[in-house]
């Protein structure tokens, strides 16, 4: 508003001066027109100095309280590895008897091997794994020792063992190695045993217990629950 008031007045004032030159002569016009150049200077300086520059609107931002949902990274990364492992099959129990490593490392191992040695050696590959099964599953099911060994060596159940202890073995013998393969197949589940859930096994010249079921008979066993 000042600046514009500023214009207004200088216009008048030439305004008026202009008005005089007409009115007066020659003589007179030649000596106002000098004091009117350098007010139209100062309104063109005026006009430039003072004329305020344009203001560019203000752009808003919104801005938004939406949280940014991070990619969901905590995924399970399955290995190569493991998928191979999870993937392993055997297309029989032969395979998976073969693929195992026939020494007896550990304790449970030998316990397992050696029962199967002198129960069934002999026996179809079936066979030795019904029997390790049976071990197995008395270990399980809280009626016996919690663990192989003491399943193996509990007294009174089966006649090779001697003193709460398990004979010794020749190792390089073929039937032996047979037997740690099978353990090693029982205590892996890597293959299904026709006697999944037995727990008790004899010959068929000799009458089970009233109470126990007939769950299998392979080769000169028959396996019970």
């Amino acid at each position: 508003m000042f600046f514009v008031a500023r214009v207004a007045s200088i216009a008048t004032a030439t305004l008026t001066l202009a008005g005089l030159i007409s009115l007066s002569t020659p003589s007179q016009a030649a000596e106002i027109v000098q004091p009117i150049m350098p007010v139209m200077q100062m309104v063109q300086s005026l006009t430039t100095a003072e004329v305020p520059a344009t203001i560019a609107p203000q752009t808003t931002i919104q801005t938004t309280n939406q949280s940014v949902i991070a990619p969901d990274t905590d995924r399970t990364v399955v290995t190569p590895t493991e998928e191979a492992e999870a993937a392993m099959e055997f297309a029989s129990l032969d395979a998976a008897v073969a693929a195992q490593d026939r020494a007896a490392t550990d304790e449970a191992t030998r316990c397992l091997a050696g029962a199967v040695y002198f129960e069934s050696k002999g026996e179809p590959l079936s066979g030795q794994l019904a029997v390790a099964q049976v071990i197995l599953n008395r270990a399980k099911s809280g009626r016996f020792p919690p663990d192989v060994c003491g399943v193996v060596t509990q007294r009174g159940q089966f006649s090779f063992v001697r003193g709460g202890r398990i004979p010794s073995i020749d190792q390089a013998r073929a039937a032996y190695r047979t037997a740690v393969a099978v353990a090693r197949v029982a205590m892996a589940d890597a293959w299904d045993s026709a006697a999944e859930h037995a727990l008790y096994f004899n010959t068929p010249n000799r009458a089970p217990g009233a109470r126990l079921r007939r769950v299998a008979m392979i080769g000169n066993h028959v396996f019970y629950r």
